[in-house]
């Protein structure tokens, strides 16, 4: 939520607290507020119903597109996303480096935090940190995590468990594509671009993505 402008959060709070107020006052036969008593009397039974609909909001709301860009600064990235790691890592006996290696990020967004889980068909990668980074007068529109990848065991003699970063650039409004860089305690680098696939959050790598090298 560090992204979230707080005094126009707080004039949209108060707008429904007024919008709920009027209604329970009109509704409820009190039209005219002769007393403080009544008037906080209506403003107790207006409280819960002020609760309940940033309840709504935090939960389902905020991804309705009327309160993106204003109310809500940041992109539903939620769903699953499929693209090609580059690496350029070099085989020091050849020189060269390895084929683009199909990827899948699964997304899990809420209104208060983000999570990603990368697959390949040889490791899986988990946030442990994550957030977004967006200045619209400085035209940054980012995400970016710190992840601990677990490669498969099988081939752990050639490729360590360890931890990393990856900053993507959100592209297109809405966003159509994840174009990044990564790098890890191993001393790698790559780029990654991705493009959505589902809004389903896969918990394996796809069959259809194994053995795919091929921009």
């Amino acid at each position: 939520m560090k992204n979230l402008d707080p005094k126009r959060f707080a004039y949209a709070i108060f707008a429904i607290f007024v919008i709920c107020f009027c209604g329970i006052a009109y509704f409820g036969g009190v039209a005219n507020l002769t007393d403080i008593w009544s008037a906080l009397r209506v403003a107790y039974k207006t409280i819960p119903l002020v609760l309940l609909v940033i309840a709504l909001f935090v939960t389902h709301m905020w991804r309705w597109k009327i309160f993106r860009g204003w109310l809500v600064p940041f992109p539903d990235l939620n769903g699953t996303w499929q693209g090609y790691i580059k690496s350029t890592w070099r085989n020091p006996e050849t020189g060269l480096a390895p084929p683009p290696i199909p990827v899948v990020l699964s997304i899990k967004q809420s209104f208060t935090r983000i999570s990603c889980v990368m697959r390949t068909s040889e490791m899986t990668s988990r946030s442990f940190l994550a957030g977004f980074w967006l200045d619209g007068d400085e035209q940054i529109r980012k995400l970016g995590y710190s992840y601990h990848s677990s490669p498969l065991v099988s081939i752990r003699e050639r490729s360590q468990a360890h931890d990393g970063s990856v900053v993507f650039e959100l592209v297109g409004h809405p966003v159509a594509k994840l174009v990044g860089t990564y790098w890890t305690g191993r001393k790698t680098t790559g780029e990654i671009e991705l493009t959505f696939r589902t809004t389903e959050l896969l918990d394996e790598f796809p069959s259809d993505l194994v053995g795919n090298s091929q921009l």
